[in-house]
């Protein structure tokens, strides 16, 4: 049974899944092929609030599974770096539900956590989506503007600096609400998630994160994207302030089964600011007919 939109509210749809890292907390809804939805990083963010307002869309056609990321505040806290916590959290929780390979979509630092979920093991999703962030700054400065606001406020947390940092998440400021900014305030600025975002956007953290990557034997993911075989579909806001449009030239170019979609008059939230033509273009690409071997 398909279920209705009035079913799609936070504590109907929510579940539990015992690991041995931890509980994995997600939110459930639709039956069909299994569709993995991760979200991205920021104050207050969690994959309901990510993915909400497009579940009943998606639930007509899917099982929707919105994963709450570890070091978020919603699963189980993680002492690792988010980065790092996230790919392993994945890899129990499809485990844990005795999923094989699945479509997945993936906001901001969700699409980088399957991006290199791919790259590791190509079998594991059948098709994906990715919302911005994917690849690198190659005519922008970096950070961008949204990642420097976002570092502003991990450093000194005020509404001001969350309502600035939510400001460059999209177009219009209208999008963000009173009530958006109360509900992430809450959750931002929680002890236990405050200090696992100092882990991640941390001025130092974050430098010396990209000094260890630079030193690393390892290539950085955007240079193994060619290793990604499965068809996928690279979602972007034109007027991304967070992650320029122009990182999207990496992947649609050395990604051999990616094509790109861009929205006009768009941050980087494009699920919530574009929300009708994101799901147009995401269902459209996800059930069209077609080799996916």
């Amino acid at each position: 049974m398909t279920e209705t939109t009035e079913m799609l509210d936070h504590a109907r749809t929510l579940r539990e899944l015992p690991t041995d890292e931890g509980v994995l907390r997600y939110h459930e809804a639709g039956d069909g092929p299994p569709l993995l939805l991760l979200h991205g990083s920021g104050p207050g963010v969690t994959g309901w609030r990510n993915y909400r307002g497009n579940l009943a869309a998606f639930a007509r056609h899917f099982r929707c599974l919105v994963l709450e990321l570890p070091g978020f505040g919603v699963s189980d806290p993680t002492d690792e770096h988010p980065m790092v916590a996230a790919p392993k959290a994945v890899v129990r929780f499809l485990a844990g539900l005795g999923l094989g390979r699945v479509d997945v979509v993936g906001n901001s630092m969700g699409g980088i956590v399957a991006a290199n979920l791919a790259i590791a093991d190509p079998g594991l999703f059948r098709r994906i989506v990715t919302v911005g962030g994917l690849g690198r700054n190659l005519f922008s400065p970096s950070p961008g503007e949204g990642i420097n606001l976002l570092m502003d406020f991990t450093e000194n947390p005020t509404r001001e600096a969350l309502v600035r940092w939510m400001h460059s998440m999209v177009y219009d400021p209208s999008v963000v609400t009173d009530e958006m900014v109360e509900e992430r305030w809450t959750q931002a600025t929680d002890p236990e998630t405050l200090a696992a975002a100092r882990r991640m956007y941390g001025r130092k953290a974050l430098a010396a994160s990209m000094a260890a990557a630079q030193a690393g034997e390892r290539p950085p993911y955007w240079a193994m994207l060619h290793r990604i075989t499965a068809p996928t579909l690279v979602t972007w806001g034109r007027d991304d302030r967070v992650s320029p449009l122009d990182m999207a030239l990496l992947p649609m170019r050395t990604m051999p089964r990616a094509e790109l979609h861009v929205l006009p008059d768009c941050g980087h939230w494009v699920m919530i600011e574009q929300k009708e033509a994101w799901e147009s273009a995401v269902l459209a690409f996800l059930t069209r007919p077609g080799d996916d071997s």
